[in-house]
């Protein structure tokens, strides 16, 4: 009997640890899950998701942009979710965030992130000369098939005022066959003068 007691004491010893170490491991991991300060920062807002956190205390929460509030000191209890606008700016800013958890000043909190410039800029849209369009040459790149017809006046001698190459005098608008004309009519001359003299002579022989 003395022996079987024994061995029941020691399996409720072990027992009885077994059940406080299950304890004492759920405890820290609802420990460990607890109090989750989740934050983000862009170029134009702040995002604060504080969860998990002691419903009975008093928690306080504080934002700062360059030293200056953002969020004044704020008491919540149990969860905190806000968004807050950040004021326009061409350089960066540094964002604090401060956290006091009322049960245990351990799962308080001071961090700090930056918040980039945003780039709001429109990118430049390309040039005419640096897309040229390869369907329209460009007007020096095609030469023209037909020469220019029109001449001036000054630059064409007119054909009356033209130097003969023989060195003549220049053309009066007479016709080519002139010198035999008037030389058929010097023979008709001389031929009629001959008829006239040798009827007077056989007229003068008759008396």
């Amino acid at each position: 009997m003395t022996t079987n007691n024994r061995s029941w004491r020691r399996a409720g010893a072990f027992a009885a640890i077994a059940t406080v170490s299950a304890l004492g491991v759920g405890l820290a991991a609802g420990t460990a899950q607890a109090h989750t300060p989740v934050w983000e920062v862009t170029c134009t807002e702040v995002s604060v998701d504080l969860t998990a956190y002691s419903p009975k205390e008093d928690n306080t929460v504080t934002v700062t942009v360059d030293g200056k509030d953002l969020l004044p000191t704020e008491t919540f209890k149990g969860n905190f979710h806000k968004k807050l606008e950040l004021p326009k700016h061409d350089k960066e800013l540094t964002v604090r965030l401060v956290v006091k958890a009322g049960d245990d000043d351990k799962f308080s909190r001071d961090e700090s992130k930056t918040a980039p410039v945003c780039d709001d800029k429109p990118s430049p849209s390309p040039t005419p000369s640096e897309t040229p369009s390869p369907s329209t040459p460009a007007p020096s790149e095609t030469p023209s098939d037909t020469p220019s017809t029109a001449t001036s006046s000054a630059e064409v001698p007119p054909a009356s005022t033209k130097p003969s190459p023989s060195g003549d005098l220049a053309e009066t608008g007479s016709s080519s066959s002139t010198p035999l004309i008037a030389g058929a009519a010097a023979v008709v001359i001389v031929a009629g003068g001959g008829i006239m003299w040798a009827a007077r002579k056989r007229r003068s022989a008759q008396h």
